[in-house]
């Protein structure tokens, strides 16, 4: 993938939702909620202070994580769905 994102933001791939309830009811594509979990495929450098010092991301490729149900914006890249979204979208690594 040739894309690399800019400043603070994420490339982020979501994960797959439960196909199944606890119960074993099937839950049908018109049925689920989008994910709100996802895995970095690609991170930017990070961010600058007003000094011009740069601010290391705290997540980086590979890392699970967390990230608030609106977040992002989405793109399709190389034929997948991924989301963009800044650093400070991500509520937490799993």
């Amino acid at each position: 993938m040739a894309f690399k994102p800019l400043h603070d933001r994420v490339l982020v791939r979501r994960l797959e939702g439960e196909e199944k309830t606890q119960g074993g009811l099937i839950i049908p594509d018109t049925a689920k909620e989008k994910p709100a979990e996802g895995e970095i495929v690609s991170i930017g450098e990070g961010a600058r202070k007003d000094s011009g010092e740069l601010i290391e991301m705290s997540v980086k490729p590979g890392d699970k994580v967390l990230f608030g149900k609106w977040s992002g914006t989405e793109v399709r890249i190389d034929g997948e769905e991924l989301l963009i979204m800044k650093e400070s979208d991500i509520l937490g690594i799993l």
